[in-house]
């Protein structure tokens, strides 16, 4: 997908007619297996130490949207039997998207769940709203709820809470059928460089070693179903549940030959282990979905749903360990797979994919053959999704009064049969993770038993080799 040079406006002469363009296979797919009980929202929560003036932040993420025009789209309306469903580019948004709800002990909470629960429409231009918490107060201050809740980064990390003053956090909600999480974020840094009138480009990505020829290597199948997280209490109500908190970044050796994200994706697979066992759990290989992101951040970003899948595989015997050094082992094996992985030309959801969103039938019949694949290959799903944001590029600058960003949160939608995602952004040298679950197969309670796992086996990874 492609950002487009020019809105669709019409400067001179008779209105044109709103310019439309097909659905990308992953908008196809997504919308073909939406459900009302558990809403494809993605989650940015953006915590600033100043306040905002609500007039300047209106315009300033107006001009943003015309920026970037890619996201000033909506589902256009057709028959049944249409070969395609097709986005519609409109000239403006279709309603205010910026709200400021009313501010109040429980606002933060309430934020968060209007952030699961409801998604912004298809049908209206763009399919994004962003709320403004006012007085929400230090990210570190917010109280757990039974369906979202927000942890205590300094009770992870041993130490007091930062002074913060009361400030201003930013919820952004995105229909994933449309948009994805990094797409939007580059909308909002745009924003930010509107109202603040700082420069707000991406910062160069961090250098990394030359990768070094790795010897081939035996890897799990992925022929057999893999391990599904073990049901813990679920709850009665459906939707998702959330749980963010803020971690130390994990130590990495200088010349170490993997990355931070190694050290993530060896932390989840680790995390779920455990919990399984705990669970009594058969051991199975697990299989991890990790979004590979190609596209640039500067202001030529492509805006739409633009990262592909990998899975990255782990036998049961490389995670039934408590030797500690084993553990550079497995950080090097990690490493060799998913730079593999990431290397290999795919297809965003695979060649299979591809072919069943070829419009040679009515894309009615195409919804109804997808959702019934889905439900036959639901035991071949991968066992969670690890999204790693990494360091964000911007600096989420707000000018003076506002200030620059301080903490960062992504989540992305947790249906079943995963039922679970992990999410991970850094900001201000601090490791941001939000857990998201589905309530039918977890508690908040068992969210917070897993993030206390998370944070352990986080710690297990930081060995000198």
């Amino acid at each position: 997908m492609t950002a487009l040079d020019h809105p669709a406006r019409a400067e001179d002469g008779p209105a044109r007619p709103p310019a439309r363009i097909p659905f990308p296979v992953v908008d196809e797919v997504s919308r073909h297996c939406l459900q009302e009980e558990e809403p494809e929202t993605v989650h940015i929560e953006v915590h600033l130490p100043g306040r905002l003036d609500r007039k300047r932040l209106r315009s300033a993420f107006t001009q943003a949207l015309r920026r970037h025009p890619r996201i000033l789209m909506r589902e256009a309306a057709g028959h049944w039997y249409r070969r395609r469903y097709e986005w519609e580019l409109t000239a403006e948004p279709d309603m205010e998207v910026v709200s400021f709800p009313p501010p109040g002990p429980d606002a933060l909470r309430d934020a968060r769940t209007r952030a699961l629960t409801t998604a912004p429409p298809l049908s209206l231009s763009p399919p994004i709203r962003l709320e403004v918490v006012e007085g929400a107060g230090p990210a570190e201050g917010s109280e757990a709820t039974d369906c979202v809740g927000l942890a205590a980064g300094s009770r992870a990390a041993g130490a007091a809470p930062a002074p913060h003053t009361k400030g201003t956090v930013l919820f952004l909600t995105i229909n994933h059928t449309a948009l994805d999480g990094p797409a939007c974020l580059r909308v909002l840094a745009t924003a930010a460089e509107i109202y603040g009138g700082t420069d707000n480009s991406p910062a160069a990505p961090p250098t990394r070693t030359p990768d070094t020829p790795q010897a081939a290597e035996e890897t799990p199948s992925n022929w057999s179903p893999p391990a599904r997280v073990a049901p813990g209490t679920p709850e009665p109500s459906p939707g998702n549940g959330m749980l963010v908190t803020e971690l130390p970044l994990p130590h990495r050796p200088k010349g170490s030959p993997y990355t931070v994200n190694d050290q993530l994706m060896v932390t989840t697979a680790l995390t779920i282990a455990h919990w399984n066992r705990e669970h009594g759990a058969h051991p199975r290989p697990l299989r991890i979905t990790m979004p590979v992101d190609d596209r640039p951040r500067d202001a030529t970003m492509p805006i739409g749903n633009g990262t592909r899948l990998v899975e990255v595989p782990f036998s049961p015997e490389e995670l039934d360990t408590h030797d500690p050094a084993t553990m550079p082992a497995l950080l090097r094996r990690t490493a060799t797979r998913t730079r593999a992985l990431k290397s290999l030309p795919r297809p965003q959801l695979g060649h299979g994919a591809a072919l069943l969103t070829a419009p040679v039938t009515p894309v009615a019949w195409r919804a109804a053959l997808t959702r019934g694949l889905r439900r036959a290959a639901a035991p071949w799903t991968s066992t969670t999704l690890l999204s790693n944001i990494g360091r964000i590029p911007y600096p989420l600058d707000f000018g003076e009064e506002a200030g620059r960003a301080h903490a960062v949160w992504f989540s992305a939608p947790a249906r079943m049969p995963r039922g679970l995602t992990v999410t991970t952004a850094s900001t201000a040298g601090r490791l941001h993770l939000a857990l998201r679950w589905s309530r039918a197969l977890l508690s908040h309670g068992d969210g917070a038993h897993l993030r206390d796992l998370f944070e352990h086996y986080l710690h297990t990874t930081e060995v000198t080799p």
